[in-house]
């Protein structure tokens, strides 16, 4: 019995095995794209809800959020319409919010919901910036990592009925929140290092794209570097990339987003 298990379960990764239309890699989507989307909405609005948002009115804080983060979905848009893959971000409904809190972090749902925290700013530090951070995750979601990651925990949990994934069942909810990083489990399940070089990669692009300076993504870890306090546990212990074999894969990135680079003009 155990072995017919293991043999649907095998039957069922292959079949929800895709092929992404930008990076080429095979990726596990259990999940519907258009119910990830409505689910990402929903705890989108009940993380707003729950947490304080500053308003764009007068800030320059929030106010830049929205500008960069809004340059960066036009160069990403472009991109894909140009490749004639526009169909990737079917449903998305852009949203950029700042929310008022120390912890050094961004994210970016299914459908462009995006959030980046105050505590971030203080080391992104200009625009361009800023740029390769929301590049870098809002990549996460159009590459549809998120599906990838939630259907592996869904796998390895033992959950059925993935679609509805974060509705009406707390456990899937817990999952769908971590992988996010909403909430006290915003690092509990971390992109694999694949994942992770591949938003360093196509973020590098689109932040190029926008009109924001690449170069700026080796100091920005930099900081990111020290900033971190050299807690970090070494790279074959993390799914993360270590900070440093990250900088070194941005610096071999670097000439393709330099191509692509002009200048935001003022």
């Amino acid at each position: 019995m155990k072995k017919l298990l293991l043999i649907i379960a095998a039957a069922g990764v292959f079949a929800g095995c895709t092929t992404n239309a930008v990076t080429g890699r095979k990726q596990l989507s259990l999940v519907p794209e258009a119910q990830l989307q409505a689910d990402a909405l929903t705890q989108y609005r009940s993380f707003l809800s729950e947490n304080r948002v500053v308003s764009s009115s007068g800030n320059r804080d929030a106010e830049m959020v929205k500008r960069v983060g809004s340059r960066i979905a036009t160069a990403i848009t472009s991109y894909y319409s140009a490749q004639g893959k526009g169909d990737v971000l079917s449903g998305y409904q852009w949203e950029f919010n700042l929310v008022d809190s120390k912890d050094v972090n961004a994210w970016c749902m299914p459908g462009g919901k995006v959030v980046v925290y105050t505590g971030l700013l203080p080391i992104t530090q200009n625009e361009a910036a800023l740029g390769v951070v929301l590049g870098h995750e809002i990549t996460h979601a159009v590459a549809q990592h998120s599906n990838e990651r939630l259907s592996k925990e869904y796998l390895l949990q033992g959950i059925g009925g993935v679609a509805g994934a974060a509705a009406g069942n707390s456990q899937k909810a817990n999952i769908f929140n971590a992988v996010y990083g909403i909430g006290s489990q915003a690092y509990g399940l971390k992109n694999s290092r694949n994942q992770e070089y591949e938003a360093d990669h196509f973020g590098l692009l689109f932040c190029a794209m926008a009109g924001y300076n690449p170069q700026e993504a080796i100091p920005f870890w930099q900081r990111m570097s020290s900033a971190g306090g050299g807690n970090k546990p070494p790279e074959w212990l993390s799914t993360h990339p270590s900070d440093e074999n990250r900088i070194a894969r941005l610096q071999g990135y670097m000439s393709e987003a330099l191509s692509y680079y002009k200048p935001v003009k003022k």
